[in-house]
């Protein structure tokens, strides 16, 4: 094996994982907006924002899984060698793993957020700090899969 396939691996990882975390969340979330709105249509917008939250993740992995496919030569870039495979591979796991955990776990508080803010309208900006917690593990996961990523070009194998 030669390190295109791990590379590749890797941006599939990110890609995937995030996004099935996003799928979740946005689902869930949407789900409870949809009840919401059945009831009172005046709420869509502050509904949207609680709903797409959860879908930073899967944005976040398509990040890192594009900038991987740039960086190892499929969309330019030199192909990589088997430890630099390795290592886009190893530095797509943050993001793929946080962005899916981050993104069903932002989903339910979001669900918990849409509730509290139909129940009265003044806790919307409390289910949006609540939901906001959650999104700061989703960067720490992206900033450090990104970091990792561009670095890799300049490292020697």
């Amino acid at each position: 094996m030669d390190g295109m396939f791990f590379a590749l691996l890797g941006a599939a990882i990110a890609t995937v994982l995030a996004g099935i975390g996003s799928a979740k969340g946005v689902g869930g979330a949407a789900q409870a907006a949809m009840g919401v709105l059945s009831e009172d249509s005046s709420q869509f917008g502050k509904m949207l924002v609680l709903t797409l939250l959860p879908g930073t993740q899967g944005l976040y992995g398509f990040i890192v899984g594009f900038l991987i496919l740039v960086s190892c030569g499929v969309l330019g870039g030199e192909m990589p060698t088997f430890t630099q495979g390795l290592w886009y591979f190893g530095a797509s796991l943050a993001i793929g793993f946080g962005g899916l955990f981050s993104g069903i776990a932002q989903g339910k508080a979001a669900v918990s957020g849409i509730a509290m803010s139909a129940k009265d309208d003044k806790n919307f900006s409390k289910g949006m700090v609540s939901v906001t917690l959650v999104e700061i593990y989703a960067l720490l996961a992206f900033i450090v899969s990104l970091l990792v990523v561009i670095s890799i070009p300049g490292m020697k194998a």
